[in-house]
């Protein structure tokens, strides 16, 4: 798929991998970039960098939300060529996380996908064509240490993916799912990525730039750090080893986490 002239609409677009996609994409000579977030402030100021892009101020953990977004854009620009679903939050904590922090974290990484298909697919299936790439991270392929949320979250995210790609394929709808692992974004800041890291954090326009290569040829997992595929084919051929190595390096993670963080009773954005 080439993004020259194509209606693009990006969630999570104020910052860290949305906002690089936008800048990264705009070099493509896009017909319209519709940029979603909650952040209006930060929205604007890339916006006006980018000709080409617009702001829209929402919340997609609301199915409302999203509707709106999907709504005002096909209102306005008739048709969504690309949806990017790439917001999303982290809350760590295991079983004790709070039910509220719990149904965030799965209504902005998984619901607002749903959502989006809801709201997008019918007119992508009138056209014959459309694309969705979902920022399912490589806790949706592995699993991520400290944070239960988080890993069921976007295992989620990863299993919509498939799911409508399976189901859609044959009508013209094309799906990408985005699996990096640590990268420079508000989430991240100030630390060194955790355990995540451990391969190295990637910037955001890294990421970027992995994403164009990999929707120019249509690939439906995008691994901007290449030992995930290895480390996915590992846990597929010996699950009981790979879960061994995952209990040594939760050990190592644990004795570096504070208490508070490990029982769920605190969180990060």
């Amino acid at each position: 798929m080439k993004l020259n002239d194509k209606i693009i609409v990006i969630t999570g677009a104020a910052n860290g991998i949305g906002k690089a996609l936008a800048q990264r994409f705009a070099q493509e000579s896009p017909k319209r970039l519709v940029l979603a977030d909650i952040d209006g402030d930060s929205l604007n100021a890339i916006c006006q960098d980018l000709p080409m892009a617009e702001a829209k101020v929402c919340d997609i953990g609301t199915e409302e939300g999203v509707q709106e977004l999907v709504n005002s854009t096909l209102s306005k620009h008739g048709h969504i060529d690309l949806f990017c679903g790439n917001a999303g939050i982290l809350r760590l904590g295991g079983v004790n996380t709070s039910e509220s922090d719990f149904q965030k974290v799965w209504d902005i990484n998984v619901q607002s996908h749903i959502w989006a298909a809801r709201a997008a697919l019918p007119s992508m299936l009138e056209r014959g064509s459309g694309y969705f790439l979902i920022t399912a991270s490589a806790a949706g392929l592995l699993t991520q240490l400290g944070s239960l949320s988080y890993s069921v979250s976007k295992h989620a995210a990863l299993s919509i993916a498939e799911w409508l790609a399976v189901t859609h394929g044959h009508q013209g709808i094309k799906v990408s799912a985005l699996c990096p692992q640590a990268v420079e974004s508000n989430m991240t800041a100030g630390t060194d990525g955790s355990v995540a890291g451990i391969d190295g954090m990637l910037p955001a326009e890294t990421v970027a730039d992995c994403v164009l290569e990999g929707i120019d040829s249509e690939e439906f997992l995008i691994l901007p750090h290449p030992n995930v595929k290895q480390y996915f084919q590992n846990k597929a051929n010996d699950y009981g080893r790979w879960l061994g190595g995952m209990q040594k390096l939760q050990q190592q993670f644990a004795a570096l986490m504070p208490e508070n963080v490990l029982d769920g009773s605190q969180d990060l954005k």
